[in-house]
């Protein structure tokens, strides 16, 4: 799950990072490999605040024109962002998924938690209980270069 990332040259040195999917959330670096940290950083905390609050998360987009950064989520943190997307689309309520997983309530609103380190078999029947399946793709790593 990648989300683009616009890189402005700030006023006073280093960069300016807006994310276009999301209406709020600005964040800087002094550098540009520091701002894609900070970039990193501020889209997990703003989808992690959405979900907090019940709240759509917004589906990667692909920007024309301009030419974004893709700034790209952990494994764990897409895999969950992607789970609190589909329950929603679902129209499930958390009771039911639980029901369905045989597990508490408690334990529904742990999957969805960035700050949870939940197991992958937990999150592959959390899926399946709304009729997805997980996948893995392994890909080779793209390293930019040094700023």
């Amino acid at each position: 799950m990648e989300y683009p990332a616009i890189f402005e040259p700030a006023e006073e040195g280093g960069f300016l990072v807006r994310f276009p999917d999301f209406d709020w959330g600005v964040t800087q670096g002094d550098t540009r490999r520091e701002a894609e940290e900070m970039a990193t950083d501020a889209i997990r905390t703003m989808i992690r605040e959405l979900i907090r609050q019940g709240k759509a998360v917004p589906r990667p987009s692909k920007l024309r024109g301009r030419k974004p950064r893709m700034i790209r989520l952990a494994a764990l943190d897409a895999a969950k962002a992607e789970l609190y997307m589909v329950f929603q689309a679902s129209g499930l309520r958390k009771a039911e998924l639980a029901r369905r997983l045989g597990i508490p309530k408690t334990t529904v609103d742990r999957l969805f938690d960035l700050d949870n380190h939940s197991r992958l078999d937990q999150m592959e029947a959390a899926f399946a209980a709304l009729g997805k399946r997980l996948s893995i793709a392994v890909e080779d790593a793209v390293y930019p270069p040094a700023a």
